[in-house]
């Protein structure tokens, strides 16, 4: 694959990912607040957690309500655009090299 044409497909790819991140950050409404979240910020319940499951859990219940509030309302849109990206840059780096992936024996192997 040449480079002029590694380079339009990536560029075809960040316009569409970006276009439709755009339009989904224009359509859809701000995410209304999560009454689980709500609950999470009480000094009760992260005592309750943390005694169950240590402060992993504690952790782990963190992240898991931040990266579920990723794939909610506007949330979307800059989610997509990063994901995006590193669409792009997985693509040029795997068509830059293309014998990289290659299922040949490597040459003076028997």
């Amino acid at each position: 694959m040449t480079p002029r044409r590694i380079n339009r497909l990536s560029l075809l790819v960040l316009a569409a990912g970006w276009g439709v991140a755009l339009a989904l950050y224009l359509v859809l409404p701000p995410p209304e607040p999560d009454p689980l979240a709500q609950q999470f910020g009480s000094k009760r319940f992260r005592h309750e957690l943390r005694v169950m499951g240590g402060g992993a859990n504690v952790a782990f219940a963190e992240f898991e309500m931040w990266f579920a509030e990723r794939w909610r309302g506007r949330n979307l849109a800059p989610t997509l655009a990063v994901l995006t990206v590193a669409a792009v840059l997985a693509f040029r780096f795997v068509a830059a090299r293309p014998g990289l992936f290659r299922d040949e024996a490597p040459p003076g192997s028997a």
